[in-house]
């Protein structure tokens, strides 16, 4: 007992000093090139530290079990043959198989939390915020969070880009989520900064942002997955609004209100 307890105290340790470090970060960008006049502490800033904290301790908790029932199912399936030559490869090159697979992953994760009901009754919590900041990057429930980190991690579990039953800790997983989070919070910055050319390379605020006004730019990192699957959106102005209504019922993949530049709907978000 003394050994979880030690270990979550050292988790919340470790979300306090990000917490610190974050805010160092992001509140003087924020202030520096806002896009929307609006206060540090906007509207539902609590609410939002309060869901920094949950993202943060619930994976560990949640993904635990099904990660390592999927890791051990796919190693009696798939030789091991076959996981000894990919561990084989170097680091970069499985570092960036590893981030497109998960892109991809995470993508069809986030289109269907848009497009089926009962995956959007959670989903609509990030979606909920009428202010948007870097803060609103861990307004995710619980659901939302482990449904989307299994479709990006298991893929790579089964190609064998991530190996959690090998002898030594596996970076390449932690990178890529590390690298994803960190680049969550960018996206998500009331900034004004466009990055240009590089927009069709990598996503930004402006792309994000635009997903928060309507159902489309569903990757997390590179918008050359939306490009491929028709939901790139991406518009010389900033959206002005967002926020969310009741679930529009035109989702599902015959009539989805992903192909058409319509403000999302909401719903009451619960936890």
């Amino acid at each position: 007992m003394q050994h979880y307890l030690a270990t979550f105290g050292l988790d919340l340790l470790r979300l306090c000093a990000w917490l610190v470090l974050l805010v160092l970060v992001f509140v003087p960008l924020e202030k520096f090139r806002p896009l929307h006049p609006q206060k540090i502490f906007r509207k539902a800033f609590g609410t939002d530290v309060v869901y920094y904290f949950l993202s943060g301790l619930a994976p560990k908790l949640l993904l635990i079990l099904p990660m390592t029932l999927v890791a051990q199912s796919v190693h009696r399936v798939i030789p091991s043959a076959f996981y000894t030559s990919v561990s084989a490869l170097p680091l970069w090159m499985r570092l960036i198989a590893a981030m497109m697979v998960g892109e991809i992953g995470s993508y069809w994760a986030h289109r269907w939390s848009h497009q089926v009901p009962l995956l959007w009754r959670f989903h609509s919590i990030h979606h909920s915020p009428e202010e948007i900041d870097w803060l609103v990057n861990t307004r995710v429930h619980p659901v939302d969070l482990v449904f989307t980190r299994l479709c990006d991690m298991v893929p790579m579990y089964i190609l064998g880009l991530a190996q959690p039953m090998a002898n030594r800790l596996d970076p390449v997983p932690v990178l890529v989520i590390v690298a994803g989070t960190m680049w969550g919070f960018f996206i998500h910055a009331n900034v004004s900064w466009r990055l240009g050319f590089l927009e069709w390379l990598i996503s930004s605020p402006a792309f994000h942002h635009w997903h928060h006004s309507v159902n489309k730019n569903y990757s997390s990192m590179f918008p050359c997955v939306d490009k491929i699957f028709g939901t790139f959106y991406l518009p010389e102005q900033w959206p002005e609004k967002y926020g969310v209504g009741q679930v529009p019922k035109q989702m599902s993949d015959r009539s989805p209100a992903s192909e058409r530049h319509e403000p999302l709907a909401a719903t009451e978000p619960r936890l």
